[in-house]
């Protein structure tokens, strides 16, 4: 049977890459609340359009992949809670009623949550708790509740779930990025909280996989090992910055009073609190590898995407111990 796949989010950073890759192998369709140029049609649909079911079942979709998401946690947590979890729910109703076999969905490592006694290593048998204050985390934990209550009502629709690591490559624009954009490195409290990173081809790759291996399962996406912000600052020679925590959370409480800021004070735990993947399962059972580790990924991306030589000198650390 000729895979007929159909991608949600397909006008983003990824949707696009993957649907230009995928288009020259298999029929695809992508949809998003904004179109842009392709090889691949990309229609201008919201995931909640209770018409979707119907273009799945026109279009003879086989295999789903959803990435469309809120990426950015601002102040309209009904809107992002709309599109992140009720978006998900219309999306498996839709497979439902088209008869779609396999659907692959991007969550994310932030479903574990930010807090301080998360283990030095997470795997995919640790429990999802995300953290009310961090609407992003939380939705995600919300969506795969959500994907737990189709698995087991309906065993014939297939599930691929990738919890992703933070995504960078040569051309990355994101939140994650954006931090790193700035004139020093934070640690608030100095945790020295290690970041994950995954190369963007390598999700990419691992989404292609997923449609042609027809694999289910829960896997951590990420690069091999970590990177601590105390390293993340020498690569990039930048002063790395610890003020107290609640010095960073009283200015975060003033910027976010006067519409400075969209960040609320309690979403500090983001840098303090970090959670560490594993990849174990998904290389030794998926038998997915990542190409490029941790460290590989922040070099290539220091180099092609902020224009810096990465070096190995030691950085200044101000307002706090190295």
């Amino acid at each position: 049977m000729i895979k007929r796949v159909l991608i949600t989010g397909a006008a983003g950073y990824i949707g696009h890459q993957l649907g230009e890759r995928l288009s020259k192998r298999f029929p695809v369709i992508g949809i998003d609340i904004r179109t842009r140029g392709a090889s691949f049609p990309i229609l201008v649909k919201d995931i909640c359009d209770v018409t979707l079911g119907e273009l799945m079942r026109a279009e003879s979709i086989i295999h789903v992949i959803h990435l469309a998401s809120v990426m950015a946690t601002g102040r309209n947590q009904r809107a992002e809670y709309r599109t992140d979890v009720e978006g998900t729910k219309n999306v498996l109703n839709a497979c439902l009623y088209a008869g779609v076999e396999h659907i692959t969905v991007t969550s994310s490592g932030a479903a574990y949550g930010y807090h301080p006694d998360n283990p030095s290593s997470i795997n995919e048998c640790h429990p999802l708790r995300g953290n009310p204050e961090f609407g992003y985390s939380n939705n995600k934990r919300k969506v795969e509740k959500l994907l737990e209550e189709f698995r087991e009502k309906h065993r014939h629709l297939k599930q691929l779930i990738f919890r992703v690591s933070s995504v960078l490559g040569a051309e990355t624009n994101n939140k994650i990025s954006a931090l790193f954009s700035q004139r020093a490195i934070l640690d608030p409290g100095g945790h020295n909280s290690p970041f994950v990173f995954i190369w963007d081809q390598d999700v990419i790759r691992a989404l292609e996989f997923g449609v042609d291996v027809g694999a289910n399962g829960i896997f951590n996406l990420a690069g091999d090992g970590s990177l601590s912000p105390w390293e993340i600052a020498q690569i990039l020679s930048k002063p790395l910055i610890r003020p107290p925590t609640w010095l960073i959370k009283v200015v975060l409480r003033l910027g976010y009073s006067l519409h400075l800021t969209n960040t609320h004070p309690a979403q500090v735990t983001f840098l303090q609190y970090r959670p560490v993947l594993d990849n174990h399962r998904l290389k030794e059972v998926l038998g997915f590898f990542p190409e490029k580790t941790s460290e590989e990924v922040f070099q290539l991306f220091a180099e092609k995407a902020l224009g810096i030589i990465p070096t190995s000198n030691n950085p200044q650390v101000l307002l706090g111990k190295s």
